[in-house]
């Protein structure tokens, strides 16, 4: 592992690059795997999602709320990162990973996660996250169990997709929960 924080024994963070387009714009013709990271949104163009990375590229955060991709070591891009809801004053916030199909099962979404939360926890002062996953999602309510996450709640009929409703699931881990695990 390399003293670089933002990369891991396989993987590493990083900006969204304007060449990254296409393997996000073939990512979205990935309806099930939308469906499990978020939701099935309208088609979009190849102009529109150059445009997207093209503004990506540029603006990746906005505050502490960051979007980043996720490579390999070996410069493969295989998935994306992100942060929502940061909140400085509470000291909490909220991610979401999505890891291309073909790259399911490798490890890299656990270290993608473990990157990101060990930078917001020792060098931002975050003392607490929450990941939101979708009742019909096992893999990744397994995910968040496998991390120490520590299912705090459960929003019922959240989510409408596959023509029905489905509840939504609230995980939680502490910074001292974390170090802890690690």
């Amino acid at each position: 592992m390399s003293n670089y924080v933002w990369a891991g024994e396989k993987i590493r963070l990083r900006p969204v690059l304007v060449t990254d387009w296409e393997e996000f714009h073939n990512n979205d013709h990935d309806s099930e795997n939308a469906r499990l990271c978020d939701e099935i949104h309208f088609p979009r163009s190849e102009e529109g999602t150059k445009g997207w990375a093209e503004r990506q590229s540029v603006h990746s955060s906005d505050g502490d709320d960051v979007f980043m991709a996720v490579e390999t070591l070996d410069g493969i891009l295989v998935g994306s990162i992100c942060t929502n809801n940061c909140n400085p004053r509470y000291g909490t916030f909220k991610y979401g990973v999505s890891i291309f199909r073909n790259h399911w099962r490798k490890g890299y979404a656990s270290e993608a996660i473990i990157i990101l939360l060990r930078y917001y926890f020792e060098e931002l002062r975050y003392s607490k996250v929450n990941a939101h996953v979708y009742a019909f999602n096992d893999a990744s309510a397994a995910l968040q169990e496998h991390l120490g996450f520590v299912q705090e709640g459960r929003i019922r009929n959240m989510v409408f997709t596959k023509g029905q409703h489905y509840d939504e699931y609230i995980y939680g881990l502490t910074k001292e929960e974390f170090g802890s695990l690690r």
